[in-house]
């Protein structure tokens, strides 16, 4: 079973905290917003330091031989944290990336069904923010574990109008909810995420960005607040509807 999608799980579905003055034994953890460290290449120099305060790494793959080179070759740097594969391009089965360690996969709506049959890692469905909104209720009844929206968000800045796709997924779909996000985010777009049901963010590591930028990121992720409507609403989209609200029909013999 995939670590990354258990806490990913965990952050979407976190109970809320209970009302009054009932003693419990042990208050469950605070829910936080994951951080995913998203590497092109396996480049080593200072990795550790560069990840550091992540709960997952996301390397580059362009077919699963020397895909699992790669990873194998972070794994041995950072051991800590699950590491997952991007897959970009090539063909051929997982079972090369699934012997290296890997724990999940982030694959494009183009990649061939036979491609990821491997039962062992998580799935983890990449879709644009320009999908027809009416295909994004049948990802729900797909066979993936997550779902990671890329677009130009990640390169530029946060808008309003990203803001409003986010919802929407997130407001559609039970699954847990990831998007990828520039490296300069700031705290007031991280918690405006976190309050329309973002459940984790993925951001590239880049050698021209601080060393220390994937921890500072860790910080402000920590100190966002939990609006209390958050769970609520990721709840209510999972919970089945009874009747088609229809009139309801009365029997003449039970009203004489």
């Amino acid at each position: 079973m995939s670590k990354f999608i258990d806490k990913l799980k965990q952050v979407s579905w976190a109970a809320p905290q209970a009302m009054g003055f009932k003693v419990t034994l042990a208050a469950p953890p605070r829910p936080r917003m994951l951080l995913v460290a998203s590497l092109a290449g396996a480049d080593i120099d200072g990795l550790a330091q560069r990840v550091a305060g992540v709960d997952g790494g996301l390397l580059d793959i362009s077919g699963p031989g020397e895909g699992a080179k790669a990873l194998r070759k972070v794994r041995k740097v950072v051991p800590d944290i699950p590491w997952g594969g991007w897959l970009k391009g090539g063909g051929g089965g997982m079972g090369p990336l699934v012997k290296a360690g890997c724990d999940f996969a982030v694959f494009p709506l183009t990649t061939p069904l036979a491609t990821l049959q491997d039962g062992e890692m998580g799935r983890v469905l990449q879709v644009e923010e320009s999908l027809s909104e009416s295909l994004v209720p049948a990802i729900d009844d797909l066979p993936v574990d997550a779902v990671l929206v890329t677009g130009g968000q990640e390169e530029h800045f946060l808008t309003w109008k990203h803001l409003m796709v986010f919802q929407y997924f997130a407001g559609l779909l039970s699954k847990p909810l990831l998007v990828s996000v520039a490296p300069t985010i700031a705290d007031s777009e991280l918690q405006a995420l976190w309050e329309v049901g973002v459940d984790g963010v993925v951001v590239g590591v880049e050698t021209a960005q601080p060393v220390a930028r994937l921890s500072e990121l860790r910080q402000l992720i920590d100190g966002l607040t939990l609006p209390s409507y958050r769970k609520l609403k990721k709840t209510e989209a999972i919970l089945p509807r009874i009747g088609g609200g229809g009139d309801t029909v009365i029997d003449d013999e039970d009203e004489e």
